[in-house]
């Protein structure tokens, strides 16, 4: 295996000492956002400004980080990327949600309030209160037409379903549908989150109103090469990417 080093003249890095928060044992934070200081802008000359990763299905599977424009292959399905939002976070412009191949009612404006942003560090993702409900209601009614058993919540998770016993489960199809016509159709990996086989949930949760913003995590961005384009201005989900 080939092994290629780039060497980025005046890189600013720091270390702490007295550090805090959700991290547990983790040795560092790249910064890959839309800040000064992050290693997307420092290494803009170099690669433009764009990067690309993929999230495997499963822990056993093999993902990627690519820099450089085309990173993610050219089936990337592309959307605007909105920068007048905010100096850091990637947001993009989410328009609607399908439940197997069915728009679910939920109107363009509930969306817009606060914005939407595609976030590698979230891993459920999180919606407004409006959207999140109308989802699990579309996702449980092809649910109970497939006569699953319910099960209890699980913290965040209020949709959940028992499959003891069952060796093979046929989920309804869940989309994220953007700007520009872009879609992320969930991978089957990233539609329910398993506490235990009595305990599956849909994975996705409510933000508990609709002033907050939407976070698309990386439970459902599982399988998709996931551009982001800083020249360009745009954000892509490229599918089957690992």
């Amino acid at each position: 295996m080939a092994l290629y080093v780039d060497v980025l003249q005046g890189f600013r890095f720091g270390c702490g000492e007295k550090n805090s928060g959700l991290f547990g044992k983790t040795a560092g934070l790249m910064g890959l956002g839309r800040g000064k200081t992050s290693l997307t802008v420092q290494a803009y000359d170099k690669y433009g400004g764009a990067f690309a990763y993929c999230l495997p299905a499963s822990s056993s599977g093999t993902g990627y980080l690519d820099f450089g424009p085309g990173s993610a292959g050219n089936n990337a399905r592309l959307t605007p990327m909105l920068t007048d939002k905010g100096p850091t976070f990637y947001y993009v412009g989410m328009t609607g949600i399908r439940v197997g191949g069915q728009q679910v009612p939920i109107a363009e404006s509930v969306f817009s309030t606060a914005g939407t942003l595609v976030d590698s560090g979230t891993v459920i993702t999180r919606l407004p209160a409006t959207a999140y409900t109308a989802l699990s209601k579309a996702f449980a009614t092809g649910m109970s037409a497939s006569g699953y058993k319910t099960a209890p919540a699980y913290s965040i998770l209020d949709t959940c379903y028992d499959f003891t016993g069952l060796s093979d489960v046929a989920l309804p199809t869940v989309s994220l549908v953007f700007q520009g016509g872009a879609c992320l159709d969930v991978d089957v990996s990233g539609i329910v989150y398993a506490i235990s086989q009595a305990q599956v949930c849909l994975a996705f949760a409510s933000n508990g109103d609709d002033e907050s913003v939407a976070i698309v995590g990386n439970t459902q961005q599982k399988t998709y090469g996931v551009l982001y384009d800083l020249g360009k201005k745009t954000v892509g989900f490229a599918p089957g990417s690992c």
